[in-house]
């Protein structure tokens, strides 16, 4: 199967899209003088270790970073959906928890008419989150596969 042959390059783009991420969002806030507000700071929580976690895990030849990265990406994938389903109005903006400052609401960027800053970061931690369960389950069928292979030779 051609996709356990790739499976090799699922942490490599793990680590582009969270150093993409983190650099997008620096850009915004810190060029375009964006103010994050509260779950966008949540969200850079559990992006910006990603970049770190996977580069470490690459160096190191880390066949287990899906343990490491799911439960961030997770994480970070139900911030950025609540915070979706806030904007696109299907949860009441009465349980926003920006009360004060900038709103998790009001979006400044919209790209292509519909992709905002919070749907970008929730696609990447779904993209992230799809890869890191498919590489664990391929290292999981390695590593059954590789057993059945010694007791076989025994």
């Amino acid at each position: 199967m051609k996709l356990k042959q790739y499976s090799t390059y699922l942490p490599y783009l793990v680590l582009l899209i969270s150093l993409l991420s983190a650099l997008l969002s620096l850009f915004f806030s810190e060029i375009l003088k964006f103010t994050p507000c509260v779950l966008c700071w949540w969200q850079r929580i559990f992006m910006y270790p990603l970049v770190f976690i996977s580069a470490i895990s690459i160096m190191r030849k880390h066949s287990d970073i899906h343990y490491y990265v799911l439960p961030l990406s997770s994480i970070g994938f139900c911030i950025g959906l609540y915070q979706n389903l806030l904007i696109w109005k299907i949860l009441p903006e009465q349980i926003a928890p920006c009360t004060v400052g900038v709103s998790c609401i009001d979006q400044p960027i919209t790209l292509f008419g519909f992709v905002t800053i919070p749907l970008g970061s929730m696609i990447a931690f779904a993209v992230i989150t799809a890869s890191m369960i498919l590489y664990g389950y391929l290292q999981k069928e390695k590593k059954t596969s590789a057993s059945v292979k010694i007791n076989k030779k025994r």
